[in-house]
């Protein structure tokens, strides 16, 4: 309806368009006019005792009610400087140099004090079980190889340094044929010797195996099986201590 009224007063003159806008507008004009004078009978006065009273009757506060002294508010008025140092202890302090004093009487205490450092490599100091070094295979009293091939080590290992290749024995066993180490890229985590679940790979407390060339930090399964064989009484030991935390 709102669309076609412009097109239907293009003919018309605008006197007739003037009349028919006016007579338009005398319903909501009528209907404003009942509204505004209309009052609804649920409607409560604001001046009603008990309850809020309207704009007209807000006061404002008077003047230097907002302000607030340290009486007001408590811990206001505490000095920090109560207890500290006075002015004399601080200039006293200041040009006879007591912090320096102080300082060099440390060093001359620890002077003449058994000496904390140890001369390494002729001294060494102690190592945790926990410790984690030089990587090695370990056997059964036997003689046999612990490793069953499960491949956990290779599998669990977030730096990929572990290479292993098994095969089926004629008993039915499965062992490793290859299991390659790069040390170069071990960040002695710790992960296999925890994934093992014969206790096969594990870390011993070496750590003198440094090298001249990369290809000795390399280690295969020859490798690891002789650290194996020099340090298992050190190793079952650790293991026994640890045992408890395992």
């Amino acid at each position: 309806m709102s669309f076609a009224r412009p097109r239907l007063a293009l003919g018309l003159s605008p006197r007739l368009l003037t009349a028919l806008r006016s007579t338009a507008l005398r319903p909501s004009v009528v209907a404003y006019r009942n509204i505004s004078s209309t009052r609804c009978s649920h409607a409560e006065p604001l001046e009603r005792p008990g309850r809020l009273e309207g704009p007209s009757s807000i006061k404002s506060p008077p003047l230097g009610a907002g302000s607030l002294t340290a009486a007001d508010e408590p811990g206001k008025d505490i000095d920090p400087y109560k207890d500290g140092a006075s002015a004399i202890d601080k200039a006293v302090h200041l040009f006879f140099f007591t912090e320096i004093i102080r300082g060099m009487w440390i060093v001359l205490e620890n002077f003449f004090r058994e000496p904390y450092t140890i001369m390494y490599p002729y001294e060494k100091g102690p190592l945790s079980p926990r410790f984690r070094g030089e990587h090695a295979l370990r056997r059964y009293p036997n003689g046999e190889e612990r490793c069953i091939a499960c491949k956990l080590c290779e599998a669990i290992c977030p730096a990929q340094a572990i290479t292993i290749e098994s095969e089926a024995r004629v008993d039915g066993s499965r062992r490793t044929t290859k299991y390659d180490i790069d040390m170069t890229k071990c960040i002695y985590c710790g992960f296999c010797q925890e994934a093992c679940p014969v206790d096969a790979i594990v870390e011993t407390q070496n750590q003198e195996f440094s090298t001249e060339t990369r290809e000795e930090l390399l280690y295969n399964k020859a490798k690891l099986l002789a650290n194996g064989d020099r340090a298992e009484a050190e190793i079952a030991a650790n293991l026994h201590a640890d045992h408890v935390y395992r």
